[in-house]
């Protein structure tokens, strides 16, 4: 009898030791309320945008690692979709992103588009960016960036 108890709290115990533990995670929100659901693969992102010309706008709502953010004040970050970057503002400049959040994920709710940015805005962005007065300089012709007009953004902890 007692081999038996001892055989069966042993095997309630390795039952317990292999259980996976679901890990929790918890969102700071930004802007207006947003949820993690329906949100894009990557692949569908990018397929959105490369169908996408001056002018269109979609709504939609993705996953993404933060590669840079606004160091004056977390006005505007860059997210990373693959081989590209979506240069993300905020609507109405209603809400900031705090400046220490690169290389963290993100979910973004809001209208994408394809914008083109002047030289002088895009010299600004840099200076915003901390970028050295060289880099400042060479940058000489407008560009075709891919854009979002987030209006929430959960940052993930």
């Amino acid at each position: 009898m007692k081999k038996l108890i001892l055989l069966s709290v042993m095997f309630t115990l390795l039952i317990a030791c292999k259980a996976e533990q679901k890990k929790e995670v918890s969102y700071l929100t930004f802007g207006e309320e947003t949820s993690n659901k329906n949100i894009l693969s990557n692949d569908q992102v990018v397929e959105i945008y490369k169908n996408l010309a001056v002018g269109d706008t979609v709504n939609m709502k993705f996953s993404a690692s933060v590669n840079e953010v606004c160091q004056a004040k977390g006005c505007w970050m860059l997210l990373d979709i693959g081989a590209n970057e979506a240069m993300v503002k905020f609507k109405n400049y209603g809400f900031f992103m705090p400046k220490n959040i690169a290389d963290k994920e993100v979910i973004v709710n809001g209208k994408a588009f394809i914008s083109e940015v002047s030289i002088d805005e895009q010299r600004h962005y840099a200076y915003d960016a901390g970028k050295s007065e060289d880099e400042i300089a060479k940058i000489i012709e407008v560009k075709k960036t891919l854009s979002l007009e987030a209006d929430g953004v959960l940052l993930i902890e």
